[in-house]
C-alpha cells in the first residue's frame, strides 16, 4: 500500500473537483466520500441534494475562523492511498478504516483529538482513496503534520501487515521520484510503454556508464538525440543541466524539461561530478588497447570488454565485505554503469533483460550511505570498456564472453543484495535481488550455445583425460566434487580443464582459485560457475575451440558415474539459474 502526500494547494474546491470529477481520462468510476472527520458530511457523489461547494464550505470553516493574516497560504493537504495491483478489492468500510488511520498517523486528526483538522476521503477507483484537508484545526491553531508522507508510509505498514495485504519494503528517502499520474496517462495515451522521466532517467543513467568529463557526459547526451539545457554562473561555472525529450512538449509546444536530480538524486550535476572526479585521469584516454585473450592489438573489442567486465566485477564482490561502507557503496553505483553499458552494447538476445536488470538495479546504488566513487574506479573503467568496445555479436567469442560476464555480474548483484539486506536497506536489497532474476534470464538466453559447445567437446574426451579430470576435481574441491561429477555441466567443465592443462595452466590450481569464493553458495550449477571462472582466470578464449579429434585408444563417450545415494545427491541451492 502506497500513500503519497501531495504538494499543499490554496484551492479547496478545485481539488474537489477533480477528485468527484470524470479524470483526465475517464478513469474515475463513481466517486464518493468514504469516511470524514465526523462521518456526518455531504457527500455530492452519492446524494443529489449535496454540492461540491457545500463540502468545500464545512471542509474551509476553521480557515474562516481565524484572522487572515493567521491563514496559512496553502491550506489544502491531500495525500492519496493505493492498494498493489495483487491485492483483494478493499470494501468501503475497509478503506473508511485506512483513511482514518492514515489521519490519525500524520498529525492531521489524531486519534483522541476533538480539535483535529477537518477531512474527507474520496474513492474513486477500485485500487485507491484520496484524502482532502484544511490544514487549521478546529482550535484555530495549525496541526503537527511535519514529515506526514514518512508518518504516512509507516501507518500503511502496519496497515498493509493488519489486512493480510501486500508488504512494501519500506523506504528511506532515496528512490528516484515516480512519474505524475498525468505523466502516465501522457504515455498511455501515446502509446508509449513509459513515461518521459523514465525515458530521460535511464538515457542519462547510460550517459554517466562510465563517462571521464562532464565533456563527455554531455557529448553522449547530445548523441543519444536529448535537448540540453545548462545553467552557467557568471563566472562561467556550470551550476546544473535540464534535459527534454525532442517531440515531448507542453500545450504551448514548449520543450518539458526536467532537471537531473528530479530524474533520479543521483543524477544532479553535483553528483554526476563525485563519480567523474574519481577517474578525472582517464578524462583523455579512449579505449584501451586489446592485448588479452585475443592476443590482437588495437582498438578493444567487445569480447575483450566483456572479459574484463568480468574480472573487474569478481574483483569487487571481496570489496563489499572487506572495503567500508563507503568503497562498497562505490563497487555497487559501478556495478550499476556495467549492467547500463551491459543493456546498452548487448546483442538482441540478451538486451531487454539487461536492460530490465539495469534499470531495477538504480534503486540498489543509492542509499544513505555516501560512495566513495574513487575505490570503485577499476568498475567504472570496465563500464567504460563496454562503452568503447560497442555492441557484442552475441554470438562466437562475443556470445561467450557475454554469458562470463552475466554470470559474474550476478553474483556482485547477489553481493550487493546481502550488503544492503545486512544494513536493513530492505527497498535497495529487493531491488538487488529483482535485478539478479532478470540477469538469471538473460545468462540462460547468453550461455546456451556456448555451453552447449563446451559440454559437446567434454564428451569427446578421452575417459583416460576425464577420469584425469575427475581426479584433479577430488583433490582441488572435494567438498564439491561429488555435486560437480554429476552435473550436467561436468563435461564442459572437463573441457575447460583440457583447455587450462594444453595452455601451460595448473588445472588443480587454477580450480582451487577458482573455487574460493563463497558466492558459489548461490549458484544452482556450480560446474557452469566454474567454467567460467576458469576460462578468466587461465586467459581462455570464452568460446570453445573446434572440436578435437578423439584419441584412438580410449572411448569417446564420458564415463557415467554411478548414481549417488540421497545422502551424496548434488546440493541445488536457489539463487544463480543456468
Amino acid at each position: 500500500m502506497i500513500p503519497r502526500v501531495h504538494q499543499q494547494g490554496e484551492r479547496t474546491l478545485g481539488l474537489l473537483i477533480y477528485l468527484f470529477g470524470p479524470g483526465t481520462h475517464e478513469e474515475h468510476i463513481d466517486p464518493h466520500l468514504v469516511a470524514s472527520f465526523d462521518g456526518l458530511a455531504p457527500d455530492p457523489g452519492r446524494d443529489p441534494r449535496a454540492t461540491l461547494k457545500d463540502l468545500q464550505r464545512l471542509l474551509d470553516q476553521p480557515l474562516h475562523a481565524v484572522d487572515e493574516h493567521q491563514r496559512p497560504a496553502k491550506h489544502v493537504w491531500h495525500c492519496s492511498v493505493r492498494a498493489a495491483s495483487d491485492d483483494r478489492l478493499l470494501s468501503g468500510e475497509e478503506w473508511a478504516d485506512i483513511a482514518r488511520r492514515v489521519v490519525a498517523a500524520t498529525g492531521i486528526d489524531p486519534d483522541g483529538d476533538d480539535a483535529g483538522c477537518r477531512w474527507a476521503a474520496v474513492r474513486h477507483a477500485h485500487d485507491h482513496i484520496h484524502i482532502i484537508a484544511t490544514l487549521i484545526r478546529e482550535d484555530g491553531h495549525s496541526p503537527n503534520h511535519h514529515r506526514s508522507g514518512q508518518r504516512a508510509q509507516a501507518a500503511c505498514r502496519l496497515i498493509e501487515a493488519d489486512y493480510g495485504l501486500h508488504r512494501v519494503e519500506p523506504g528511506d528517502g532515496t528512490a528516484a521520484r515516480r512519474s505524475t499520474s498525468a505523466e502516465r496517462h501522457k504515455a498511455k495515451r501515446q502509446g508509449k510503454a513509459r513515461t518521459s522521466r523514465e525515458e530521460l532517467r535511464e538515457t542519462v543513467r547510460r550517459a554517466v556508464a562510465g563517462a571521464a568529463s562532464e565533456n563527455e557526459f554531455f557529448d553522449r547526451l547530445a548523441s543519444a538525440g536529448l535537448l540540453i539545457r545548462t545553467r552557467v554562473a557568471p563566472s562561467g561555472d556550470l551550476l546544473g543541466y535540464t534535459v527534454a525529450l525532442p517531440g515531448d512538449r507542453n500545450g504551448k509546444g514548449e520543450p518539458i524539461w526536467f532537471p537531473g536530480a528530479k530524474l533520479a538524486p543521483d543524477l544532479s550535476l553535483p553528483r554526476i561530478r563525485e563519480r567523474l572526479n574519481s577517474g578525472a585521469e582517464d578524462a583523455a584516454l579512449g579505449p584501451r588497447e586489446d592485448v588479452g585473450a585475443s592476443g590482437r592489438s588495437g582498438a578493444i573489442s567487445p569480447a575483450e570488454a566483456l572479459r574484463r567486465a568480468a574480472a573487474a566485477a569478481w574483483d569487487a564482490i571481496p570489496r563489499l565485505d572487506a572495503g567500508g561502507d563507503g568503497a562498497a557503496a562505490a563497487q555497487i553505483a559501478a556495478a550499476g554503469e556495467v549492467l547500463d553499458a551491459l543493456a546498452k552494447t548487448s546483442a538482441a538476445v540478451t538486451r531487454q533483460e539487461l536492460r530490465e536488470a539495469a534499470g531495477v538495479f538504480e534503486r540498489a546504488c543509492r542509499s544513505h550511505v555516501r560512495a566513495q566513487h574513487h575505490q570503485a574506479r577499476a568498475v567504472r573503467r570496465a563500464a567504460r570498456d563496454l562503452i568503447y568496445g560497442g555492441p557484442a555479436l552475441g554470438r562466437g567469442e562475443d556470445g561467450a564472453a557475454t554469458a562470463m560476464a552475466i554470470d559474474t555480474m550476478i553474483f556482485l548483484v547477489l553481493a550487493a543484495a546481502h550488503w544492503h539486506a545486512e544494513r536493513q536497506h530492505a527497498q535497495q536489497a529487493a531491488a538487488a535481488h529483482q535485478a539478479a532474476e532478470h540477469l538469471r534470464t538473460a545468462y540462460r538466453a547468453a550461455s546456451t550455445t556456448p555451453m552447449k559447445s563446451l559440454r559437446d567437446r567434454g564428451r569427446r574426451l578421452p575417459g583416460t583425460t576425464l577420469a584425469r579430470h575427475a581426479a584433479t576435481v577430488r583433490q582441488a574441491v572435494p567438498e564439491l566434487a561429488e555435486g560437480l561429477l554429476t552435473e550436467s555441466g561436468w563435461p564442459a567443465l572437463a573441457a575447460t580443464l583440457t583447455d587450462a592443462e594444453a595452455s601451460g595452466g595448473d588445472p588443480a590450481a587454477l580450480l582451487t582459485r577458482a573455487a574460493r569464493r563463497r558466492e558459489l553458495d548461490s549458484a544452482d550449477s556450480v560446474s557452469d560457475v566454474l567454467v567460467w571462472r576458469l576460462r578468466r582466470l587461465a586467459d581462455l578464449p570464452a568460446a570453445a575451440p573446434s572440436l578435437p579429434t578423439p584419441e584412438a585408444d580410449t572411448p569417446s563417450a564420458a564415463p557415467r558415474p554411478a548414481e549417488p545415494s540421497a545422502r551424496h545427491a548434488p546440493r541445488r541451492p536457489g539463487g544463480h539459474s543456468t
